[in-house]
């Protein structure tokens, strides 16, 4: 459940702030006309994910033992490099994602209401497709039950009240303490998923090894705390093969230190280029969705 949480806590609190941020730029704009297309664009987005979740699963169910194996461990490798890729280009983007959303947007004001809304479904798209394909290997791994399902939406429900209120005012957030923070998170939930992709190569014969196990604790039942942390969080089971744990620490701890490692100087001054975002660069006000402004924009 927690895996599955943060995981909709993360991309849903994105795309939320996408969302603000470009509702922002409307309103500010004068463009209020096309707020309308904007979420004709949001809602095509959220279906589409749906979707697409929907077709993972119910692709996987019509195969045989094998074919599934194969399907969730390709998978679960695919998902490892989306996820991978996200929170590294997060780290380097949240500085500058509001100036890249207001150059989008800026063409597409100007080609019309249809060019708003695909912009909208894109860039919420793209989150919600993310959400789907990691969350689809995280439920597998963790079997049959309702809590994964249900950590997913309480993770989404979050994001979006969380969007709500910073783009009213409400609440501020430190967006890179939070995107670090849940972006290390994500990546020890990624080396599990790693794992559990690897077993089930394994078990379609398609990678060796799967009866050279480091440790065996499967006849005995794990009840206490740790335990089910440990099983929820990290993804350590009670069987794990050498293959398994040579792929989760090999991507586990490479792949961390160089997300905790400070930026390049280079990236450190692109993202700081203008002098107005020096000050304030990790905050949610940096992204300019206050209410105050909007309200003040709309009055005139």
């Amino acid at each position: 459940m927690f895996q599955t949480f943060l995981t909709g806590l993360r991309e849903g609190l994105e795309a939320a702030l996408v969302v603000s941020i470009l509702m922002t730029f409307l309103v500010r704009g004068g463009h209020r006309d096309r707020i309308p297309a904007l979420w004709a664009g949001v809602g095509i987005a959220v279906v589409l994910s749906f979707g697409f979740g929907a077709l993972l699963h119910f692709t996987a169910m019509n195969m045989s033992f094998t074919a599934q194996e194969i399907f969730g461990g390709v998978l679960s490798i695919v998902a490892v490099g989306f996820v991978t890729w996200m929170v590294f280009w997060m780290r380097r983007a949240s500085h500058t994602l509001k100036g890249h959303l207001h150059g989008k947007m800026q063409e597409a004001v100007q080609l019309g209401a249809w060019a708003v809304g695909l912009a909208a479904m894109l860039a919420v798209g793209r989150e919600g497709l993310e959400t789907a394909l990691f969350i689809y290997p995280t439920f597998q791994a963790q079997g049959a039950g309702f809590g994964p399902a249900l950590g997913a939406v309480l993770g989404i429900l979050t994001a979006v009240g969380c969007g709500v209120l910073i783009y009213k005012g409400a609440l501020k957030m430190n967006l890179s303490v939070f995107f670090k923070f849940t972006g290390a998170a994500l990546i020890v939930i990624a080396a599990g998923v790693l794992a559990y992709g690897v077993h089930d190569l394994q078990e379609a014969n398609v990678l060796p090894g799967l009866n050279n196990l480091v440790w065996d604790i499967q006849g005995y039942e794990i009840t206490s705390w740790y335990g089910a942390i440990v099983k929820g969080i990290f993804n350590l089971g009670p069987q794990m093969t050498i293959l398994q744990l040579t792929a989760y620490l090999g991507y586990l701890i490479p792949t961390m230190i160089l997300f905790l490692r400070p930026l390049p100087n280079s990236a450190a001054k692109s993202t700081t280029s203008e002098p107005t975002k020096s000050a304030k660069p990790a905050t949610a006000s940096a992204f300019s969705t206050t209410a105050p402004s909007a309200g003040k924009a709309s009055t005139t």
